[in-house]
């Protein structure tokens, strides 16, 4: 069902989609909804002679884009849809889907790598592509001839964080500066809060009496039909939405700077500062500090270390974090340095 909807100036939305074969005509779709639209152009496809020779792979992703986009973020379609027509579609979009096989994906993996695209990132991009497959499996009971493509193997990237001796110079900077971004940065690295997390907090949502604050939305900047634009949305997944204990340290700076409810913790407005501007302001910072740049996320893995280094349990640490389960929080939060291990090491005896 390739074709493309567009919402109109009068309120309605229109699908517009082309007959299969060279000299295919313009079909067009009226509805009051998208989901009408959407149900409208699945009837006329279903009612018209299908020829896989005629389905492109730049059809078949309209066609399934359609089915998912109420199943999905926004933020999640404009993540797929930046992937498709940055790399999957100038690559396969006029190809016939009956000849993409292993052999031009493996190609096209291996041009990507050659690029200096991440093997992460062009995993996302084929497991984009094998979903498209399995939806044109089950509309149409082709065969999927890339199933068995082997993803390129990721390499976990190391994150730099800071040193306890490092760490206790932010801390008494944080002390001394208390900002709205101080408070911002001391946030995320006594709570584990992610930035966009962090960007979308007001005030309602941190409970001074009772010392929490609740998890509720997340910020991000997405792509549109023109440009990009800032979405408040749902947390990254359902574990996320959760609420987490103040430390006492921060009570102090969350009072100073207390806000009224609907206000920004991070702007003190009605307008939220947006995660870019929030990288900057944070290696401003480090910098007036006379530390080392780091990512803003390294302040999340410093939590979680210093977390499991003080005795925390993994499972209330997991869900604090706001992961779906323990082995994320290990495996990618937490971080040893030579000096621990040392120091474990140092414990081993022989038996007397």
């Amino acid at each position: 069902m390739g074709g493309s909807i567009y919402l109109r100036r009068d309120g309605r939305y229109e699908g517009r989609c082309r007959t299969s074969g060279e000299n295919g005509r313009l079909c067009y779709f009226y509805g009051r909804s998208r989901e009408e639209v959407v149900q409208k152009m699945q009837e006329f496809w279903e009612s018209q002679s299908f020829d896989d020779a005629q389905l492109t792979v730049e059809m078949l992703f309209e066609e399934w884009r359609e089915a998912i986009r109420l199943r999905v973020k926004e933020s999640t379609l404009a993540n797929y849809e930046g992937k498709a027509r940055s790399h999957l579609l100038p690559a396969f979009g006029k190809l016939p889907i009956q000849d993409v096989d292993p052999a031009r994906l493996q190609c096209f993996i291996s041009e990507k790598l050659g690029k200096g695209l991440s093997a992460g990132y062009i995993s996302d991009m084929v497991i984009l592509f094998k979903s498209m497959m399995k939806f044109a499996v089950s509309r149409y009971n082709i065969r999927n001839r890339i199933q068995e493509v082997v993803l390129p193997k990721k390499k976990r990237a190391q994150i730099r964080l800071l040193s306890k001796g490092q760490q206790g110079s932010l801390h008494r900077y944080l002390n001394a500066h208390p900002d709205p971004t101080s408070l911002g940065v001391a946030l995320s690295l006594f709570t584990g809060l992610r930035i966009g997390e962090l960007c979308a907090l007001k005030w309602r949502d941190i409970d001074l009496s009772g010392r929490s604050l609740h998890v509720t939305q997340t910020l991000q900047r997405i792509r549109a039909e023109k440009g990009t634009k800032l979405v408040l949305t749902e947390p990254k997944s359902e574990s996320s939405v959760r609420e987490i204990p103040l430390p006492e340290c921060l009570m102090p700076m969350l009072r100073k700077l207390a806000g009224s409810g609907e206000t920004y913790v991070l702007s003190g407005t009605g307008k939220p500062v947006e995660p870019r501007l929030m990288q900057y302001r944070f290696q401003r910072l480090l910098k007036k500090a006379y530390l080392p740049s780091i990512h803003f996320h390294a302040l999340r893995h410093m939590f979680a270390t210093n977390c499991v280094e003080m005795g925390f349990d993994v499972k209330s640490l997991s869900e604090i974090l706001g992961h779906s389960g323990v082995e994320i929080t290990l495996n990618r939060y937490v971080h040893s340095s030579l000096e621990r291990k040392k120091q474990f090491m140092k414990r081993l005896r022989f038996a007397a």
